[in-house]
C-alpha cells in the first residue's frame, strides 16, 4: 500500500470503533480554559477562549487506548491467543498492555532504551514483558518484527493501520457530542506517526466540514511536514525533541494519506513552547506530557490564531510525564 492508493477511513468505520470500544474507554472531559493573550489579557470560554479534550485522564493517561482496543477487539481468538507484540516509546506500549490484559492474553513490547521510567514501569505493571532496543522507531520496529519471526505474536501496529485510526478517531466523535450546539471551528491534535490526527480529520472532515483540522509537530521531529513538502512519506536522518511519544522518524502510508488529503495544515512548534504549554496547563491543574501539550503549544506561541468562527478545540494527547521532569519545569 502507497499513499497514493491508500483507502481512507470512513465516517462509518469510527462511528462503528466508537460503538465497539465505548464501554472500555473513558469519555474524557472537554473543558473551556482561558486563552492569554498580549497584555495578559484572558477569556473565559471558547471562541475566544479553547476547549481542552482531556484525553490524559484517557485509561493508561492517553489517547493511545482507543486505537489499540479497537484493533485488538477485533482479533480472532486465535490471533490474540499468539500474544501481542508492539513497538512504542511508551503510551501505546501502556495501550496494548492494557489491552491484552483486558483480553487475558500475554503482551511483549519493544521500548527504546531512553523511554521515560514512568512509561516503562507503568508498561511493566500492566503485565507486559518490556525489550528495550535503540533510540528510533525504525531500531525498535526491526528488533520487533524480528522477535515476530523467532517467536510468533500478533503485531498491534502503533499507527498505521485502518483499525488504530478508526480507534483514535472516537475521540473526534466525543468533541462534537460534547460541544452540543457548537460548532467546532478548529480541531488540533499532535502528529507522531499520525494515527490520532488521521482518526480526527476523518471524523470531522464529514461530519463538519466546515472545521479547520490542523496537526501539530515538533520542529525537532517534523515527518508528516517533511513527507507533505516532498509529496511522500519520507524518513528523518535523526530527531530530536523533549516530545517523546512525538519522534516517529517516518509516518506511516496510510496516515500520511489521510493527513495529505483530509488535513488541512501542518504546523510545528518549538521545545519551549511545549515547555510553556506544559507549565500553563499545570496552571490550570493539567498534568500533561510534553507530547500532549503540543496543541497548545501551538496556541500560545501563535503558530496557530483561534478560530475565527466555531469553537477552538485543542487534544490534551497524554499525560505521562516523569514527575522529576515536571518538577524542573513547573520550578524553573
Amino acid at each position: 500500500m502507497t499513499g497514493a492508493t491508500a483507502t481512507l477511513v470512513s465516517l462509518a468505520d469510527v462511528e462503528a470503533a466508537h460503538e465497539r470500544i465505548r464501554g472500555a474507554v473513558r469519555r474524557t472531559p472537554l473543558i473551556p480554559a482561558p486563552f492569554p493573550r498580549a497584555g495578559g489579557r484572558g477569556a473565559t470560554d471558547a471562541p475566544d477562549g479553547v476547549w481542552l479534550k482531556c484525553e490524559n485522564l484517557q485509561r493508561v493517561s492517553a489517547f493511545k487506548a482507543r486505537g489499540a482496543y479497537n484493533y485488538v477487539s477485533r482479533l480472532s481468538p486465535e490471533e490474540r491467543a499468539a500474544g501481542l507484540l508492539t513497538y512504542s516509546s511508551g503510551n501505546h506500549a501502556q495501550a496494548v498492555a492494557w489491552a491484552a490484559r483486558a483480553f487475558g492474553v500475554p503482551a511483549r513490547i519493544v521500548m527504546p532504551v531512553d523511554a521515560p521510567d514512568v512509561k516503562r514501569e507503568a508498561t511493566i505493571a500492566l503485565g507486559a514483558q518490556v525489550e528495550l532496543e535503540g533510540t528510533t522507531s525504525a531500531e525498535r520496529k526491526a528488533r520487533a518484527e524480528q522477535i515476530q519471526r523467532e517467536v510468533g505474536g500478533t503485531m498491534v501496529p502503533p499507527f498505521d493501520d485502518p483499525d488504530i485510526i478508526a480507534g483514535q478517531g472516537t475521540v473526534a466523535l466525543e468533541i462534537i457530542e460534547q460541544l452540543g450546539s457548537r460548532e467546532p471551528g478548529m480541531v488540533l491534535a499532535p502528529i507522531g506517526g499520525g494515527g490520532q490526527l488521521s482518526g480526527v480529520a476523518a471524523a470531522v472532515r464529514r461530519r463538519c466540514p466546515e472545521a479547520e483540522v490542523i496537526g501539530v509537530e515538533p520542529e525537532g521531529a517534523a515527518s508528516m511536514l517533511r513527507s507533505l513538502e516532498h509529496g511522500a512519506p519520507v524518513t528523518l536522518d535523526r530527531v530530536s525533541t523533549v516530545a517523546d511519544g512525538l519522534k516517529p522518524v517516518r509516518p506511516g502510508d496510510l496516515t500520511f494519506a489521510h493527513c495529505r488529503d483530509l488535513v488541512d495544515r501542518v504546523i510545528t512548534v518549538d521545545d519551549e513552547a511545549i515547555r510553556d504549554a506544559v507549565r500553563w496547563l499545570f496552571g490550570l491543574r493539567l498534568v500533561v506530557e510534553p507530547s500532549g501539550a503540543a496543541t497548545v503549544a501551538a496556541l500560545l506561541s501563535g503558530a496557530a490564531a483561534p478560530a475565527a468562527r466555531g469553537e477552538t478545540v485543542a487534544v490534551l494527547s497524554g499525560g505521562n510525564i516523569e514527575p522529576a521532569l515536571l518538577a524542573d519545569w513547573i520550578g524553573g
